[in-house]
Formats: structure tokens, C-alpha cells, sequence
């Protein structure tokens, strides 16, 4: 893990925040229902979070494993621009993205909590693990999230990006005025 001034030069220059879904953007469990379907809990904070980021003009994305029509709605309310469900290699979503966004790996931000993650986070400028990630997956991160995936950690990365860009008080203005 990096100290604070080399993960703020990183994060200076991330134009393209990916992350993976569950235990990331939630906790990590989902509820099967009856009708197939599957139920999960996403944190408001991150939610913010994302919308603070859109405000800045910067992109994001999903790169999931596993498929949900939860993911699906989720990342249209938040306006997350790139959606990958269903990645086997993850590895591949991302190479596509990155080409799609017109970005390459010294641009982006890339937030897992697993093993399947690692590849993305060794390419990744700014590599993030959620507090409650793999032991394996903290290792390799240049930043460890004092929140648990799906308890606002992509927010504190979010923050920690668009204070280490100069955004952070222009897009928290409209909250902060009295």
C-alpha cells in the first residue's frame, strides 16, 4: 500500500472509476426470490458518491461476474455509463471498456474486493480493494478503503479522487450553501 501523497498523484490524472459490484458496491450477498431474481443492498453513500463524480464530468463502470437485474437498474439510476454483467474474464471487460471510454490504464481507477479482481487492479493506475477484501486482493492495492465494500467505500475513493483532483469543492458546492 502506498502512503497518501503517491495514491493522490495517481488519483490526479483518473478520468475512468471501474469497480466490480458485489462486495463492492454492496456487501457481497444477494437474496435469491422465488421468481428467479436476485435482491441486493447498495449504500446511499455511494450512490452520492457517483453522482458527485458525474457532476465532475468523469465516466464510470461495472465490471460484474455474476448477471442481476438489481446491477442493471442500479447503475441506470446512478447514469454509471459502462455495464459489464456476466464477465468470466474480467480481464477482457476491461481491455473493451477502456478502449470504449477512449482511456488507457494510466487513467483509471479500478475498486475489487476478490480474487478475480487482482488482474484489473495490476493494471489499474489507481488499484483500490474494499476494507473487507480478499487478503490476497488488499495486498496488490496501492489503497485500502477504511469502509467495508457496500458500506460507502467507493464514496471514499471517490473523495479521495476528486480532492486529489481539485473537484471536490466545486461539486459539494450546492450541498454546502446554506
Amino acid at each position: 500500500m502506498l502512503d497518501l501523497s503517491a495514491i493522490e498523484r495517481r488519483a490526479a490524472h483518473i478520468k475512468l472509476l471501474l469497480m466490480d459490484c458485489d462486495g463492492v458496491l454492496t456487501d457481497g450477498r444477494f437474496w435469491l426470490l422465488e421468481n428467479g431474481d436476485e435482491q441486493k443492498g447498495f449504500h446511499v453513500h455511494d450512490g452520492l458518491g457517483l453522482e458527485l463524480w458525474h457532476r465532475a464530468g468523469l465516466r464510470s463502470g461495472i465490471i460484474s461476474g455474476r448477471r442481476s437485474n438489481a446491477v442493471e437498474r442500479r447503475a441506470r439510476d446512478l447514469k454509471i455509463e459502462f455495464v459489464r454483467q456476466g464477465a468470466e474474464l474480467k480481464l477482457d471487460s476491461f481491455e473493451e471498456l477502456l478502449k470504449e471510454a477512449a482511456v488507457d490504464d494510466s487513467e483509471v481507477a479500478y475498486i475489487g474486493d476478490d480474487l478475480n479482481d487482482i488482474p484489473l487492479l495490476l493494471r489499474a493506475e489507481l488499484a483500490v480493494a474494499v476494507a473487507n477484501a480478499s487478503e490476497e486482493t488488499r495486498a496488490v492495492a496501492h489503497l485500502v478503503t477504511r469502509a467495508a465494500g457496500g458500506f460507502g467505500a467507493v464514496r471514499e475513493v471517490i473523495e479521495i479522487i476528486l480532492k486529489s483532483q481539485g473537484r471536490w469543492a466545486d461539486v459539494t458546492e450546492k450541498y454546502l450553501r446554506g
